[in-house]
């Protein structure tokens, strides 16, 4: 997909520059190696499908154990000239999340300019995907994530409850809160879908 025109051109040049960076030291690997697939979610893919929130780091995963380059962090100017840095999370782990087995497979490309896909194929974890990891930390703004991808009519409240259940059965341990939070998140885009439904 093509980052959506609501897409902030400055974000998006800050967000390009880094994936450059990632992208530049896998040229000098084996063709057969390559590509190297770059799974982004969080806030970072929240904004190239809604572009109602941006964030400050990215949140992503790779087909690769790879080593980084140290100089993940861009500062960009937001419109009215405030500074800001986006920076890449190294921390980011998304084990800890909910996470469906085939998210990977599922995830969607993202074209970007300047960045040769055949090296570094970044991907945006599919909407609903993006929604299911949400379900697991469930935080006021993850709740705010998942209304804004239903408001944009990105996720259904029976696909988002199919997709959640099937990524449990890989999960052990007390799945109690995440069956109540997962109950919680789906009134929340059932709200949604009754309010846009309202307005046709």
């Amino acid at each position: 997909m093509q980052p959506s025109r609501a897409t902030r051109p400055e974000y998006l040049a800050a967000f390009t520059e880094l994936i450059q960076r990632i992208a530049e030291p896998l040229r000098e690997l084996p063709k057969r190696t390559l590509p190297i697939k770059m799974y982004v979610a969080g806030g970072a893919a929240m904004h190239f499908y809604t572009a109602e929130r941006i964030s400050n780091d990215v949140d992503a995963v790779f087909s690769n154990r790879i080593a980084l380059p140290s100089d993940l962090e861009v500062a960009y100017q937001d419109p009215d000239g405030a500074a800001r840095l986006l920076y890449f999370d190294r921390q980011y782990n998304d084990s800890f999340a909910l996470m469906h087995e085939d998210a990977h497979d599922d995830s969607v490309p993202l074209t970007l300019k300047e960045i040769d896909a055949s090296v570094l194929d970044v991907r945006l974890l599919a909407a609903l995907d993006l929604a299911v990891s949400k379900i697991s930390r469930f935080s006021s703004q993850d709740r705010d994530d998942i209304t804004a991808l239903a408001k944009h009519g990105l996720i259904k409240s029976a696909a988002l409850r199919r997709r959640s259940l099937e990524a449990m059965k890989n999960y052990v341990g007390n799945l109690d809160t995440l069956n109540s939070t997962l109950e919680f998140a789906c009134r929340i885009v059932g709200d949604v879908e009754q309010r846009n439904s309202g307005k046709r």
